[in-house]
């Protein structure tokens, strides 16, 4: 089951999604007429794990890590599909990872990874947008719209091995597995549960493979994870 969130002329809806339609406790809204799909959760905290692939670590010259290596965007950075990410006018090395996103469904602590699923209302997909040119990772990547996320939550989903791909312009730039995570989704969830206190909406991005380049304004950036479907979002020019 899909699980969706709509902005309407008269506020945030959500419900069940299928075929373009959205179904709530009032009624049904249909996509595009009385509406348009928006960030399929609300985070407190959007919790990125980062090195959390072989290849990334070769890439960037980095040790693999004793433990998942994690980094918060605020939720100031969320913006949902088929929304622009702005380029902003202070970085001129604007790059994607198409990650995969579990969202809390229950307020929880200490979980343990073989309860993990009991705790998770679904899987989403994030494009966590970075500004590698700035020093530190808040500089680089907690900034407005470096967080896209959507379109859907899929409640129907084992998280473990399943395909992925990041197209730009329609050209495809990553492509992956998540078996081949150095740990796996919910490792990473129990992890974390043992540092936080997880809320219903929170959000957990388990890490991108290799990046192989750069984005520009004009582009168009589709991640897809088989199983749950595809974020799009356009890059926009933010300089004056």
């Amino acid at each position: 089951m899909k699980l969706a969130r709509m902005q309407t002329p008269d506020g945030t809806v959500d419900g069940r999604y299928e075929d373009g339609i959205l179904t709530t406790d009032h009624g049904e809204y249909v996509v595009g007429r009385d509406g348009d799909l928006t960030a399929p959760c609300s985070p407190s905290a959007l919790y990125c794990v980062g090195r959390n692939f072989a290849e990334t670590l070769d890439q960037m010259d980095y040790d693999r890590p004793d433990e998942p290596d994690f980094f918060i965007k605020p939720p100031a950075s969320v913006i949902g599909p088929e929304q622009p990410v702005r380029y902003p006018d202070w970085t001129d090395e604007l790059t994607y990872a198409g990650e995969l996103v579990a969202v809390i469904d229950e307020r929880c602590r200490n979980v343990d990874a073989d309860d993990v699923p009991e705790v998770v209302s679904g899987y989403t997909v994030l494009n966590d947008v970075d500004a590698l040119d700035q020093q530190g990772r808040t500089a680089r990547k907690a900034f407005d719209t470096s967080a896209p996320l959507g379109p859907w939550i899929e409640t129907d989903l084992d998280p473990r091995e399943i395909d992925m791909e990041t197209v730009i312009n329609g050209e495809t730039r990553q492509e992956a597995n998540t078996e081949l995570m150095l740990f796996d989704p919910y490792e990473i969830v129990s992890f974390l549960s043992r540092r936080f206190t997880l809320r219903p909406g929170d959000a957990i991005a388990f890490g991108s493979p290799a990046n192989p380049g750069t984005v520009a304004p004009g582009d168009t950036v589709e991640i897809t994870y088989e199983g749950v479907g595809t974020l799009r979002n356009d890059i926009v020019s933010e300089r004056r």
